[in-house]
């Protein structure tokens, strides 16, 4: 009978060691379980009292740029998760979206995420916030890391942060027009795309000089087929602009861990040769977690694939604790593996399915 209501004892408190030696494929106790977003109703089930989402207090991430987001979870809180789920690092909304604003009627700098930006004269009416949406970040990093030595813990913290392209295609001009105007006005996709790295760059480098203990770039770059974007050109505008994101990183020997949803084949080797550590989520709409392992296992940690539609929103708990055994036995041997689902444990997962799937982690990841 799979347990349902409460979350079994695990070996091995959280401790970040766990996560980062897991990236570099070395020994650890048990696999480590991270995920990038608990929604609210998990969060208030597991705590017993309301404390938002894992990656914003008040507003819903899923929503995306438009959603007044707040600010992130409170550390306490947090840590009091993570100490009840055994997951090894906090990770708080860095600035996923590049901070594009405008002048409104009044002469206010608001969000310019209006998917209506399609000239060169509307991209230079925008304003980019930089140092304001940077300053932020450092200093909910520095509010998590104070929290955490406080409580003399050993869990870790990080950003999510890094849409360079996710940004222009979803929120400022809108996927159809933008993806026409790659053939139609390349230069200008590419002033827009430089922007976004300029500022996810000095984000990467303020996120390692306040002492993050990883960094994780993300940037939906693919459906379940294969990139948006034909791979000569795609390498060409954002393969070398990404590689200048991880670079205060990789310089640094702070590890990269980065997200893309959907079919990435044609750039994990880019990745890998950027300095990426850890892969997520290996989307199981268009990624074969076993050839993965078996392509990638020995130059990457991998990260995700339990897909939140079947077992996690549909199955039973018997089907969870299956589909995990399952990724255990292929993904656990070498070391390199980090227990996560597909995208993220949202709320319309059944309660009992999330409890099945913390302990089926930690019974079939001891080592």
């Amino acid at each position: 009978m799979i347990n349902t209501k409460t979350i079994e004892p695990f070996k091995g408190e959280p401790d970040k060691e766990r996560l980062l030696a897991a990236f570099k494929r070395k020994p650890v106790d048990r696999v480590p379980n991270f995920e990038i977003l608990y929604e609210d109703q998990h969060v208030e089930k597991l705590l017993g009292r309301f404390a938002g989402n894992t990656l914003a207090y008040g507003g819903d991430p899923a929503k995306g740029a438009d959603a007044e987001q707040g600010r992130p979870m409170y550390p306490d809180d947090y840590i009091d998760l993570c100490n009840i789920v055994g997951q090894d690092a906090m990770l708080f909304d860095g600035g996923l979206w590049t901070p594009f604003k405008r002048l409104d009627e009044s002469g206010n700098l608001v969000p310019a995420y209006k998917r209506d930006v399609k000239t060169r004269k509307d991209f230079e009416a925008l304003v980019l916030d930089s140092e304001n949406s940077i300053s932020s970040t450092v200093g909910y990093v520095k509010e998590y890391k104070d929290a955490i030595k406080k409580r003399n813990s050993k869990i870790g913290v990080s950003a999510l942060y890094g849409c360079m392209l996710q940004t222009p295609y979803e929120f400022v001009v809108g996927m159809n027009d933008f993806m026409m105007m790659v053939y139609e006005d390349r230069e200008l996709v590419e002033d827009i795309l430089e922007v976004s790295c300029e500022h996810f760059t000095s984000l990467t480098k303020a996120l390692v000089d306040a002492g993050v203990d990883f960094v994780f770039p993300a940037d939906d770059v693919a459906f379940k087929t294969g990139l948006f974007i034909p791979p000569k050109i795609f390498k060409e505008i954002w393969v070398k602009r990404m590689a200048r994101i991880f670079e205060p990183a990789v310089n640094a020997g702070v590890p990269v861990m980065f997200h893309s949803d959907g079919k990435i084949d044609d750039v994990v080797e880019d990745l890998i040769e950027m300095g990426l550590d850890c892969l997520n989520p290996m989307d199981p709409y268009g990624v074969d977690y076993a050839e993965y392992k078996k392509r990638y296992g020995s130059r990457l940690c991998l990260s995700g694939n339990v897909d939140i539609e079947f077992p996690l929103s549909k199955g039973t708990p018997e089907d969870v604790d299956a589909d995990v055994k399952a990724h255990m036995e292929v993904l656990k041997p070498g070391y390199g593996y980090v227990a996560t689902v597909s995208h993220s444990v949202v709320n319309y997962i059944p309660h009992e399915n999330v409890i099945a799937y913390i302990n089926a982690i930690h019974k079939y990841g001891t080592y």
